[in-house]
């Protein structure tokens, strides 16, 4: 049966399109966990399809859609590993863009604690300070970065923890296992205001800038609500709720 004489009959039964919805797996990049949340609400809404999300860092994500996990849609939290997994013959050649661009904070659920985030790391007067792996997750890297632009690597090293990904270095905080760490600013703020404790946001000077890519991987080449959700984050329900959440778009 053609589609539009599907639609045609479904109407004519008394039945909504939303019959024909499809489930699609799309692996999220940690950092827009809170995003994609609000975003998979807005598509289902809109379009009767169902999103299956898992989070993770970007590198962990690279070696499970490496290994034969069955993802349609891949949001990473940089541009090259997005390329790698199309190099690689794992996404359709041509489908790949940015969704997002990044921002960087340094975070503490102390409310008094972050006045001047810079002077506070040059001072080093606290026991902790958590970054996510930088070998898997970007905004590890970027923390890495910073740390390097300011020449504190060296005195900022042995006050290092590690989380796997950027979710997990903010459970860190969060937690109070580490009094502060660089996070996504996506994880503390919300229209332009911080949600809780206190923060400094990165000047992007200090960093590269974190170019979020998405890609349509082969396994979700047929699907078309894979496709429909690729095309959901070009447009404007989506990037208003990317934008509120401090990305670029």
């Amino acid at each position: 049966m053609r589609l539009p004489l599907l639609f045609a009959t479904l109407t004519c039964l008394g039945l909504s399109p939303s019959v024909l919805a499809d489930d699609v797996q799309v692996a999220v990049a940690a950092n827009f966990t809170a995003p994609m949340q609000d975003i998979a609400q807005a598509f289902e809404q809109d379009t009767g399809h169902r999103v299956v999300a898992a989070f993770g860092s970007t590198g962990q994500l690279y070696a499970q859609i490496s290994h034969g996990a069955p993802f349609e849609v891949f949001l990473a939290a940089d541009d090259t590993t997005p390329a790698r997994v199309e190099s690689d013959g794992l996404a359709v050649a041509g489908s790949r863009f940015t969704y997002a661009t990044g921002a960087l904070a340094l975070w503490s659920a102390d409310a008094r604690l972050i006045s001047d985030g810079e002077q506070l790391l040059r001072t080093g007067d606290f026991q902790h300070l958590a970054i996510a792996n930088p070998k898997t997750a970007p905004y590890g890297l970027a923390a890495t970065q910073v740390m390097q632009a300011l020449n504190l690597t060296d005195a900022l090293t042995p006050k290092l923890v590690e989380g796997q990904s950027i979710g997990q270095t903010y459970q860190f905080v969060a937690s109070g296992n580490a009094a502060l760490g660089f996070v996504a600013l996506s994880q503390v703020a919300r229209d332009g205001e911080i949600t809780s404790g206190s923060a400094w946001q990165v000047p992007t000077a200090l960093y590269e800038p974190i170019h979020q890519d998405a890609v349509l991987l082969s396994k979700g080449a047929n699907n078309a609500a894979a496709t429909a959700l690729l095309d959901y984050l070009k447009g404007e329900r989506a990037a208003a709720i990317i934008s509120r959440y401090g990305y670029g778009h």
